[in-house]
């Protein structure tokens, strides 16, 4: 079980607090509703760092606010920028942790792939962020301000959010859907650009169900059979695939959402044919697709490899002959380390 980070029950805070909670201390500074509506836009739609921002507030009730509602923005400690126009940036947040997230502009759409935690205790045997273990979960409102932030940053409206950072999401389940639904009804960004992955979490995915978010699930699954699996992923070891399958069907039942399968391609690991084959035995008849994500290099225990980009060709055919539909993940930021984890370690390696 994964600890959640609690901010403790008296320390409401901005960006994060909801609209009823900042109403409640309007009410409480003896102030009229509208106000909770205009302070809720300056940090929301605005996403100003300071209360001095907020002109249209009288001084008095910004320095009642100063004490009774923090308003705290995350800070910028590194940033990097690709020649495709991905930016990723290195967080540091109110108590000293690190985290990332990463800003990929498409022709289409304005997107974001936040992190839910700081470090992840998944220990997936290809992901950079697995290295640095597992310190907290985050907040709504730190997961909301990494995009806020990075909107500012940008100039540009976020159409699309990920939550494909550090960490695993439905591990920190309250507080990401809290986030959610502050970035749907605050921020105004549509549940259905928002993507929530897991490396499946079996009992957490039917919590998630019943919420009835219009989100999209993405699963991380990467191999087809247990054993794999469990090789790749040590969370394979507690849930079987078998299992997963079911929870993903139980979620597009309830939610009617298509679910998402991500398949990292490892060269000689997961990409063969018979693997293919075996995929898409196990997805035959679900309302779903799967992602293939050609593995982004980074320094791992096990070496493993990116695949050529026949092989991968070879995978998709496979998958698309016996009916599944496919996408390929349109990849950016390679010359900037964007893989989960990279700048973080970077940056820890370079003050070390």
């Amino acid at each position: 079980m994964i600890p959640e980070y609690k901010s403790g029950v008296d320390s409401i805070v901005l960006p994060g607090a909801t609209r009823e909670e900042i109403l409640q201390v309007v009410r409480e500074l003896g102030q009229p509703a509208y106000r909770a509506e205009q302070i809720a836009q300056w940090v929301y739609r605005h996403a100003v760092g300071d209360y001095a921002q907020m002109t249209n507030l009288p001084l008095a009730l910004r320095q009642s606010l100063a004490e009774r509602l923090p308003l705290r923005r995350l800070q910028v400690v590194r940033a990097q920028q690709s020649a495709d126009g991905t930016v990723k940036y290195l967080f540091a947040l109110a108590d000293g942790e690190q985290v990332e997230a990463v800003f990929l502009p498409y022709d289409d759409r304005t997107s974001v792939c936040i992190s839910s935690q700081v470090g992840c205790a998944a220990g997936c045997r290809f992901c950079a962020t697995a290295q640095m273990g597992f310190s907290r979960s985050l907040t709504a409102g730190e997961m909301v301000d990494e995009v806020l932030t990075i909107g500012q940053m940008a100039g540009r409206r976020i159409s699309h959010v990920v939550y494909m950072g550090m960490g695993e999401p439905l591990w920190n389940l309250q507080e990401v859907v809290k986030s959610i639904l502050l970035l749907n009804k605050e921020v105004g960004i549509s549940q259905r650009h928002i993507t929530v992955s897991t490396v499946g979490v079996v009992p957490a995915i039917y919590e998630l169900a019943q919420h009835r978010l219009q989100i999209t699930l993405a699963i991380s699954l990467h191999a087809p059979d247990d054993d794999l699996r469990a090789r790749l992923m040590p969370v394979g070891r507690k849930w079987k695939v078998q299992e997963l399958i079911e929870a993903a069907r139980h979620y597009t039942e309830v939610t009617g959402r298509k679910v998402t399968f991500e398949y990292l391609l490892l060269r000689g690991v997961n990409d063969e044919p018979h693997h293919a084959r075996a995929l898409a035995k196990l997805l035959k008849g679900m309302v779903c697709n799967v992602n293939l994500i050609p593995f982004n290099q980074v320094d791992t225990p096990d070496g493993f490899t990116r695949p050529e980009p026949q092989r991968v060709t070879r995978f998709r055919a496979e998958l698309e002959r016996a009916g599944i539909t496919v996408t390929q993940r349109v990849e950016k930021g390679h010359d900037i380390s964007a893989a989960c984890g990279q700048l973080k370690l970077q940056t820890a390696g370079n003050r070390s």
